[in-house]
């Protein structure tokens, strides 16, 4: 039986990988009950690419800061299936938390996140719907310009 929503982001041109090991003292995901908890997953490909280096404001264009989100949205949910074993088992994204990497007094950070919001809401449709949190921040690991974490409900 093939799973939906990789169906639906195959049409998207979404192609989910192996997640990358943690890099430090951390787990990629812990799950609670129904609810999965996935660390926060940075702007790089499964061969090691950045989608953009930098701050969003300098460095980092808006359209790319929105394309590094996506990225990060598609590693959360790489994530996702390796916890899982396929994404038909989520019931719901609850809420996304998104660090912006950004000079002082960039306010397009939510515009940056719609990157990895609308990802989900393709995916799952009205089950992707969520919560979220946008923060600026003046520097990520490895130098990435965005970085979010994600709360799934499960069946």
């Amino acid at each position: 039986m093939t799973c939906k929503i990789e169906a639906t982001l195959a049409t998207l041109g979404v192609k989910l990988s192996t997640p990358a090991v943690p890099a430090a003292n951390y787990v990629p995901y812990v799950r609670v009950g129904n609810l999965l908890f996935v660390s926060g997953q940075t702007c790089y490909t499964a061969t090691g690419e950045s989608i953009a280096n930098g701050q969003l404001g300098a460095d980092v264009t808006l359209e790319r800061g929105v394309l590094a989100a996506r990225q990060c949205g598609i590693n959360l949910l790489s994530v996702a299936k390796l916890a899982l074993g396929e994404l038909d088992a989520i019931a719901r994204v609850v809420r996304l938390g998104g660090f912006v990497n950004s000079t002082p007094g960039f306010e397009q950070g939510p515009t940056v996140l719609n990157g990895a919001s609308d990802l989900m809401i393709a995916a799952f449709g009205e089950r992707g719907r969520h919560a979220r949190t946008t923060v600026g921040v003046a520097a990520l690991p490895g130098a990435a310009a965005v970085e979010v974490d994600a709360i799934f409900e499960l069946y």
